[in-house]
């Protein structure tokens, strides 16, 4: 008998119907991949087997975890099996982590719940897992709290507070989108080695088939709640019978058609130039006496972009790169050195000369229900930027603004009514970058812009900056993990490691020959979905 047993699973909200006959299995030490779009219906398919569905939503059908029927159960039985029996990693960290808690008492709790162990032993098991998943203790105390840690990192607890306790099935949704590529390689190689050692069953929800590729043994391939194409990975991948399969294998290589890369006169003024910026923050004293120390998040960076020209820093979690960021923006000071924009020493602007300077320099956050005020509508989160224009707008205007950004990043303009808990966690990020692009802005500081999206709006996402790049000369700092966006978008590429730039060049040459160690282990470790087939059909996984 399968470990757990999906058959015609029907999900209404009301009479609306949300999952439509979804039917699928996972046998004991078997990976299985479930692949859409966002809004597809994979969460939910999730949701259903946790028996976590929203208020309002009914399930009926037949969903079986080792004999227990899960549909049935009641939530006093729910409650001793999950955590234990089976465990769910959720899309987006921040909001599955409590702010309150410190990283040790969050992974702790659920193992002192589920086998009854005193604090010292249940911190020493959490302390060993948050080891296993890239946390060591040196770096990273059971002491910090969510706030302390990049988003990458967040998500790392995440993991392993759902693999504590050995569960016999683990549900993995979006489990590496926050991670960059070299510990996302690390954590694809954690859940396979749980799998083959505990014999536990997987299901790996992503809206990335390069992803699923590395690691899945069968895929399902959903849209808009029903099933449309399932099988073996091999065959799957190999084969791509179903449009759908094809079209997302296909915006999984997509690269946009881009404009000639602009030449720089050598006398430009820089649009943006970072002079020897370093940021230290100080870290907490061990003893009442002790020295004071600090931690060197950025260290003596210096670099220059220019009007049309888009330029990616790339790197794994925690090395900076927000940082930077959030520096170039004016929304920290750097330690020692300057930023200018357009000539401007950030550091010396009034508010209202930052108030000018920010129409001209926006941004996309990299988790885009963080950076929204759930109480507000989509016209007002989206709309908020526009009161920089230095000219009032009418209501008329303004909704004409709106409707014009949304329709750019492929939502519509009926959406300006919903609020931000409406949408997918991808549609979330379209709605950031609207909210970026509708000052028309010289300089776009993106961070992590299309991690939370699936390929296909991906694909659209980047075909749209790079027409924007075109015909508006918007420049572009991309802050990613992600290479393939670097690679399709980007003409230069910075490498950043423990707070410095360690490589940069034209991007092609840094991905194809890069020259450090740093730079070479984020190639290495990058999905990519033919080598993922190629490695298949000579009988490996990644």
């Amino acid at each position: 008998m399968s470990l757990l047993d999906i058959e015609n699973l029907h999900v209404l909200l009301g009479d609306l119907p949300i999952l439509k006959g979804i039917s699928l299995a996972i046998n004991p030490g078997e990976i299985v991949g479930l692949v859409g779009e966002s809004g597809s219906g994979k969460s939910m398919t999730a949701l259903s087997v946790m028996k976590l569905l929203p208020h309002g939503m009914t399930a009926t059908g037949r969903v079986n975890l080792n004999g227990v029927d899960i549909l049935a159960a009641p939530e006093t039985a729910m409650n001793r099996l999950r955590g234990a029996e089976i465990a769910m990693v959720f899309q987006e960290p921040m909001t599955a982590l409590n702010p309150l808690k410190t990283i040790g008492e969050q992974v702790a709790e659920g193992i002192r719940w589920h086998t009854g162990a005193n604090r010292p032993d249940a911190e020493a098991h959490a302390r060993a897992i948050l080891d296993r998943v890239g946390l060591p203790e040196s770096r990273f105390p059971l002491n910090r709290y969510p706030h302390e840690l990049s988003g990458g990192q967040r998500q790392r607890v995440v993991i392993a507070m759902a693999c504590a306790m050995k569960p016999k099935l683990l549900i993995a949704d979006e489990p590496t989108t926050a991670l960059d590529v070299v510990i996302q390689a690390q954590i694809l190689d954690l859940l396979r080695e749980l799998v083959e050692e505990q014999q536990m069953g997987l299901l790996l929800i992503s809206h990335d088939l390069a992803v699923v590729a590395q690691l899945a043994d069968r895929i399902t391939i959903v849209r808009h709640g029903e099933v449309m194409d399932s099988g073996p990975a091999t065959e799957i991948l190999r084969e791509q019978r179903h449009p759908y399969t094809r079209q997302l294998a296909e915006a999984s290589m997509h690269v946009p058609a881009r404009a000639k890369v602009p030449e720089i006169a050598p006398e430009a003024e820089p649009l943006l130039e970072v002079k020897n910026v370093s940021r230290h923050y100080p870290l907490r004293r061990t003893s009442l006496f002790g020295p004071r120390r600090s931690f060197a998040a950025v260290q003596d960076v210096s670099f220059s972009m220019h009007q049309k020209q888009s330029v990616a820093l790339v790197g794994r979690s925690g090395c900076g790169k927000s940082t930077l960021a959030r520096m170039i923006l004016a929304l920290d000071r750097p330690t020692a050195g300057s930023v200018f924009f357009r000539g401007t020493d950030l550091a010396d602007c009034t508010e209202p000369e930052l108030k000018e300077i920010r129409r001209d320099l926006q941004v996309v956050f990299q988790d885009p229900y963080g950076s929204f005020n759930p109480r507000h509508r989509v016209e007002r989160l989206v709309g908020e930027p526009l009161h920089l224009l230095g000219k009032r707008l009418s209501a008329r205007e303004k909704r004409d603004r709106v409707a014009e950004a949304l329709e750019q990043v492929g939502l519509s303009p009926a959406d300006m009514d919903k609020y931000p808990h409406e949408f997918s966690g991808g549609q979330r990020q379209r709605l950031s970058i609207a909210r970026a692009i509708i000052t028309r802005p010289k300089l776009i500081v993106a961070d992590e812009p299309v991690s939370a999206l699936d390929v296909s709006i991906r694909a659209q996402i980047l075909d749209l900056f790079a027409e924007l790049n075109s015909r508006l000369g918007l420049a572009y700092l991309f802050i990613t993990h992600d290479l393939t966006v670097a690679r399709a978008i980007c003409d230069v590429t910075m490498v950043m490691h423990e707070g410095r730039i360690v490589e940069r060049g034209p991007t092609e040459d840094v991905l194809v020959s890069p020259k450090t160690e740093p730079a070479r282990a984020l190639v290495a470790a990058a999905p990519d979905l033919t080598q993922a087939l190629n490695r298949r059909l000579q009988g490996t996984r990644a």
